[in-house]
């Protein structure tokens, strides 16, 4: 195992440089096509969120792969290679294993524990596939991502941390006030229908809002989410009131509207959501101040709940123009600002202080845990072709010994010639059996891979036998389904 990862996200780089790394369109699929085809990669595989584009690869050499992955992240992100270079990080081996298991599990979210993750990690192992530039070792190495952080958030309370950047977001806009007071009776603007405007359009549903208006380039897509959430408010039960206090649930009003509609649905919008996978701006500085005119000069009630807007912009790159920060009646929270947030101790959602570093701890000793039985797989895994190279090696040497009796005696019955045949087999398989198990159990210890050298070294084994069992162990895996469940959260 020679895996490498060469990224950068919110921890090593400041929100302005990742917005400009931001990897649109079809730029992911190029990038791992690209690093394929570069000399040192034998395998890529991408994972890009809106705080993070991380490059992994199975390389066979550390500085030549490097300078390559670095290299390429430049040249498809459009960031100059000296300008991205400060900010880039590299893992190799295991602490590349780790620093993935890490990811999956939301330690190195900017809201740890954060379940969203899953499924960004979940697209990228399909990429891969689809791509056919994932192999056996990132096949393996994703798929176990998955399983770890589903095991991190079913044994552990990580969970009560690990609210989405959309819960966390619309925290940081109501501003200390219960998310579900501070939204209800609001009418509420979602632009984009993708998997993140999907669950800020769930949640303000769940929050209570009085209108959900969905805003998408493809219409039929809005339409289909409007309707889910209808179907899903109508199905769900409210919440059982106090004594005496009313019991009637409020329908769910939702409506889907194509996106160039966005600037005549604004003015009556008291929440703006975007998340687009626009190139350019979605809402500009002079669009939301004439939003702004036009609400002031709507009569409250029927149109809008109060004179101030609250934005909500989770995209990378951003939707909504920075500048709406310095314009008196607007509230804008996008990523930058829910980076600081995250990083001060008191900004940090979830349960107490204690309860989640305790939390935490335990996660770390799961991804520990995890980190080694990987490598241990990887590394007699490593070692298994060699291994039934020299099994085909003696059953041939077996056949050819017995093939010579034959010639030498060629009176013996079919029972006779059976049991010396299944002799000779046991013999064999014998003396092959402990030096087999025995040197599978040092391969899997740190620095075995030795342990396949001297293996064939000593019994002379062909080395293109070795390779051709490692190609087809190789294209059985690579075409084995992925086996996680579930989609993003």
């Amino acid at each position: 195992m020679s895996l490498l990862v060469v990224g950068l996200s919110h921890r090593s780089a400041p929100v302005s440089v990742l917005e400009r790394a931001a990897l649109v369109g079809d730029e992911q699929a190029k990038l791992v096509q690209d690093t394929l085809a570069a000399e040192p990669a034998t395998e890529a595989a991408v994972l890009a969120t809106c705080n993070r584009i991380e490059l992994y690869a199975d390389v066979d050499k550390f500085h030549a792969g490097v300078a390559e992955l670095s290299t390429l992240l430049a040249q498809h992100t459009g960031v100059g290679l000296d300008e991205l270079t400060p900010y880039l990080y590299v893992h190799y081996e295991d602490r590349a294993v780790h620093h993935l298991f890490s990811v999956a599990c939301g330690l190195d979210s900017m809201v740890v524990g954060e379940g969203q993750i899953l499924g960004q990690i979940k697209d990228a192992l399909a990429l891969g596939q689809e791509l056919h530039t994932a192999g056996r070792l990132l096949n393996d190495l994703f798929q176990q991502a998955l399983r770890v952080g589903k095991r991190a958030h079913s044994e552990t309370g990580i969970d009560r941390a690990g609210q989405s950047l959309v819960t966390f977001g619309l925290e940081q806009m109501a501003q200390g006030a219960p998310v579900a007071e501070w939204a209800r009776g609001k009418r509420a603007l979602v632009i984009g229908a993708g998997s993140m405007s999907s669950l800020a359009a769930a949640t303000l549903a769940r929050a209570g809002v009085a209108e959900l208006v969905i805003a998408n380039r493809t219409l039929e897509r809005a339409l289909r989410l409007a309707e889910s959430l209808v179907q899903q408010h109508a199905a769900t039960p409210a919440a059982i009131p106090a004594e005496g206090a009313e019991t009637l649930r409020e329908p769910l009003v939702a409506r889907a509207v194509p996106r160039d509609r966005v600037s005549a649905e604004l003015p009556h919008a008291d929440i703006v959501v975007s998340c687009t996978g626009a190139t350019g701006l979605v809402l500009t500085a002079p669009e939301l101040r004439t939003a702004l005119a036009q609400r002031a000069a709507c009569p409250p009630g029927a149109h809008r709940a109060g004179t101030d807007v609250s934005l909500l912009d989770l995209a990378m790159p951003r939707d909504i123009d920075a500048a709406a920060h310095r314009i008196e009646g607007l509230h804008l929270v996008d990523i930058e600002s829910l980076a600081e947030a995250a990083a001060e101790p008191s900004g940090a959602p979830g349960s107490s202080a204690g309860a989640m570093a305790a939390d935490v701890d335990k996660v770390r000793t799961i991804v520990s845990a995890e980190v080694a039985a990987f490598g241990a797989a990887q590394r007699a895994a490593h070692i298994t072709p060699t291994v039934v190279a020299l099994r085909t090696m003696a059953a041939d040497v077996v056949a050819s010994e017995i093939a010579r009796l034959d010639g030498r005696l060629p009176d013996l019955d079919d029972k006779q010639r059976s049991e010396i045949t299944q002799t000779v087999r046991r013999v064999v398989d014998k003396l092959l059996h402990a030096p087999t198990v025995r040197v599978k159990q040092l391969a899997s210890t740190p620095g075995g891979a030795g342990y396949a050298d001297a293996l064939r070294e000593l019994f002379d084994l062909d080395p293109q036998a070795v390779a051709a069992v490692s190609r087809a162990d190789g294209s059985a895996r690579a075409a084995e389904p992925n086996d996680s469940k579930g989609g993003r959260p």
